[in-house]
């Protein structure tokens, strides 16, 4: 395992990072992994697949939902909980990602834990909005088996830390590509600050990376030295989910045109958003709490003025943090072996 893209030389845009370069600089923020890679028959079946779980805190989501917004670049996915998200503007769960065929266990899973937490949902208050993020995995996972049950799911929420979040072949990035290479989980932060100094805001992203061939990556942005044996590999149906998380105080339409700005990063990495592809970014804010239940006709937010200078720092937060997460997640990616002895390569960074 290389390390992160930053302990090889490289660096990308001019904002600085968060003390671990991850999503969880955005205080609160917890991320937890369950990772499958074991055989499941004699003839070449193999689970090479897993869940990702990230809380926005460590309370009762239900309870204490944070603003939250979602935004498709390209919709050959099948995300669920983003209707009611953009809808009413606010996130009650955990975001859950995972391979394609385990979005109903996940789903499930994650029912099970926050029915566990909230005796309420579905009694004498309404029901719960799940948010599951998926990727075609196919190519290393059995993924017809679906490996993951509902317990993987709630076992991911409960392993969820403030810690710095483990990248590459991890969680729901176990049976990922990118680029034709092992891709997966990759994460990176960035430090925003008002022109006074006297106010800091810090934007994360972690992305579950699975797009894309090796000709399409810009290898000489970055000096790295091209591969000469290009992988022919690429992912079925690639697609990346993008979580962008901040605590700089933003209204959910604020926070849409944040998370626009994370497609600029996958397409400075050399994504196109192919026909096939799922790309999907899921952003909230932790800046303020917005109860369940409340006494009050009106509730007061504060957010930054649109026409601050601190929103186009914002957006170049959300581009560069994309952007060098989706390389955290090659470099940190290690070669793997799954179904029918299928192998996928890391990618092997090297100055040019």
């Amino acid at each position: 395992m290389q390390g992160k893209v930053r302990r090889l030389g490289i660096e990308i845009g001019v904002l600085p990072v968060g003390q671990k370069n991850c999503i969880t600089d955005v205080a609160g923020v917890r991320v937890g992994h369950v990772t499958l890679d074991e055989p499941l028959d004699q003839n070449g079946a193999y689970a090479c697949t897993g869940v990702t779980a990230i809380l926005p805190h460590g309370g009762n989501v239900f309870q204490q939902k944070v603003t939250a917004a979602g935004y498709v670049l390209n919709g050959f996915g099948k995300t669920t909980g983003l209707v009611q998200v953009n809808e009413l503007g606010v996130l009650e769960s955990p975001i859950m990602l995972t391979n394609t065929f385990g979005v109903p266990a996940v789903t499930q899973g994650t029912l099970s834990y926050m029915l566990d937490q909230n005796e309420d949902i579905g009694l004498t208050t309404g029901t719960i909005n799940l948010v599951v993020g998926e990727c075609n995995d196919s190519y290393l996972n059995s993924i017809r088996a679906c490996p993951v049950t509902p317990a993987h799911a709630t076992d991911a929420i409960r392993q969820a830390s403030t810690q710095m979040a483990q990248e590459g072949a991890v969680g729901a990035g176990k049976g990922m590509m990118c680029f034709g290479y092992k891709g997966g989980i990759g994460s990176s932060s960035r430090i925003v600050k008002a022109q006074s100094n006297e106010v800091n805001y810090t934007v994360g992203c972690l992305v579950l990376s699975n797009f894309g061939q090796s000709a399409e990556f810009l290898a000489e942005r970055y000096k790295i030295a091209t591969v000469q044996n290009q992988s022919s590999l690429s992912p079925t149906d690639g697609s990346i989910i993008i979580v962008l998380a901040t605590d700089a105080p933003l209204s959910s339409r604020q926070l849409t045109r944040v998370i626009k700005r994370c497609g600029i990063g996958l397409g400075r990495t050399g994504s196109h958003f192919s026909h096939g592809s799922g790309d999907i970014v899921i952003g909230f804010t932790t800046a303020h709490c917005i109860p369940h239940t409340a006494d009050q006709l009106v509730e007061t937010r504060t957010q930054l003025r649109e026409d601050h200078p601190i929103m186009n720092q914002l957006f170049t937060a959300a581009a560069e943090a994309t952007e060098e997460a989706i390389l955290n997640s090659l470099s940190q990616a290690q070669t793997t072996i799954g179904r029918n002895g299928h192998t996928v390569e890391a990618y092997s960074f090297h100055q040019a």
